[in-house]
């Protein structure tokens, strides 16, 4: 039986029963029949099974201090621990590139995909966007061609819609579970700064992450990505990147390009309350509020304003500044896109041209010796780089752009996205001038930091 010809079947079936609600029969041995059989055999042989291994170092920062060493009778090293972490991902090209998780991989120094067929092979990272926690590797030595998941328009998706979520959970080996479309367009969880996902009750659980979530015509419509759970297993409530936007990140791999070109808009947005939306007479709480527009960005130049409210993105409604995000994230850079504005009360349209931030050097180091900041990565700003970070009002100076997991910076509390503005009295501009302070011996550090929009000072002994 064909894909198509299920489909059908289901949606008769389906019409059937709505009309026939109270209606109560023995099924027919051509139901009985009925099976996603044909759904499977399509999509599971592109779906992977991803194995990473880092091997971590526990290691205390007091033991490079040659006094406390000879004090206390401590070794100079420590121990080495190897790490390992599991997901699922997706064939997306018959050359090998592998969709997954970010956090699958993250931090690896090994990385190996099994293919359905059992067979193993070591995978190299392509391209990594902890924006979308999406990551791309490339399976090496591979020379054959590789079944693949074609992409869905996720935009088409309906709540209600049939879908089969296919993975490795708690590592069992491949398994396949259906269910729904139960929401669309989830933008309050926290999962990644693009906050835009397909909620479905097909079961998800630990190791389903980067795994595929399918249509019934065995499209790749999601990436799942994260469960809510109080109890770590699943509970109905799965959520998965949508395939339009997993599109973006595998066309920037396929390009070369070791980091994700989006288009900037240049404008602060936030969201609408209920209190807003009285004060400018709408019936309730939608689109997304402009409240700063850079100088000099495709906001500027496209005249919005500050107190523009954005409704759509090239017709497709906007209801907070997470579904903007999504909708002008997915757009690809070059041409430019129509946004439905409230102005005064009128209805207005703005043409933005779509072009990526500007970019400097990053410069990017990492801190490895002893101070507060050992085990951060740091890089210069830019107007990219504060897209990237979603930072606001600031472009200029020194960021982090990661943290070691547990490092000593990491113990201090340090996070991506902080922005170091001073140490020890000293004005940081640029990534040489905190590497040059972090290596000085100090007793006592005086740091100002940029978190949030707002200024945090921490005195530091050691």
């Amino acid at each position: 039986m064909s894909i198509k010809t299920l489909t059908a079947i289901l949606l008769s079936i389906a019409l059937t029963g709505a009309a026939g609600a109270q209606e109560r029969r023995l099924p027919g041995q051509s139901e009985l029949r009925l099976s996603y059989a044909p759904v499977v055999h399509h999509a599971a042989p592109a779906v992977v099974n991803v194995y990473a291994a880092k091997l971590v170092q526990n290691r205390n920062p007091l033991l490079d201090d040659p006094i406390f060493r000879r004090f206390f009778g401590a070794p100079g090293g420590g121990g080495n621990q190897l790490q390992r972490s599991l997901g699922s991902g997706v064939i997306i090209d018959a050359a090998g590139l592998v969709v997954t998780n970010n956090h699958v991989i993250e931090g690896a120094d090994e990385v190996k995909v099994s293919l359905a067929d059992k067979r193993e092979f070591e995978a190299t990272v392509v391209l990594k966007d902890p924006r979308t926690d999406l990551a791309v590797l490339r399976i090496k030595d591979g020379h054959e061609q590789f079944p693949v998941l074609e992409f869905a328009d996720s935009d088409a998706l309906q709540v209600g819609d049939v879908v089969l979520a296919i993975g490795n959970p708690f590592g069992v080996g491949q398994t396949v579970t259906h269910g729904i479309v139960s929401a669309l367009a989830r933008t309050q969880v926290g999962i990644s700064d693009y906050r835009f996902f397909i909620q479905t009750d097909a079961a998800i659980n630990p190791g389903n992450s980067g795994g595929a979530l399918v249509d019934l015509t065995g499209k790749l419509i999601g990436i799942n990505t994260a469960i809510f759970s109080r109890s770590g297993g699943s509970q109905g409530v799965g959520f998965a990147i949508p395939a339009n936007m997993v599109r973006v990140v595998v066309t920037s791999a396929k390009t070369g390009g070791n980091a994700v070109v989006r288009p900037w808009l240049g404008a602060k947005l936030q969201a609408v309350t209920s209190e807003i939306a009285d004060s400018m007479g709408l019936k309730r709480p939608t689109g997304a509020l402009v409240s700063n527009v850079a100088a000099n960005s495709p906001a500027a130049n496209a005249g919005l304003k500050a107190g523009d409210l954005i409704l759509s993105v090239d017709g497709q409604d906007v209801d907070d500044p997470n579904a903007f995000d999504y909708r002008f994230g997915t757009k690809p850079v070059g041409g430019s896109a129509r946004l439905g504005i409230l102005r005064g009360g009128r209805e207005q349209t703005a043409t933005v041209s779509l072009r990526s931030a500007p970019a400097t050097p990053r410069e990017e180091i990492v801190i490895r010796s002893r101070s507060p900041f050992s085990g951060v990565k740091i890089a210069n700003l830019s107007p990219a780089l504060a897209d990237e970070l979603q930072l606001q009002n600031v472009d200029q100076g020194v960021a982090i752009v990661d943290v070691d997991t547990g490092s000593y910076a990491s113990n201090l509390g340090f996070q991506r996205g902080d922005v170091i503005e001073e140490v020890n009295g000293e004005r940081i501009s640029k990534t040489g001038d905190l590497e040059r302070l972090a290596g000085t011996p100090n007793r006592s550090w005086r740091i100002i930091i940029l978190r949030g929009g707002q200024k945090i000072s921490a005195v530091f002994s050691g």
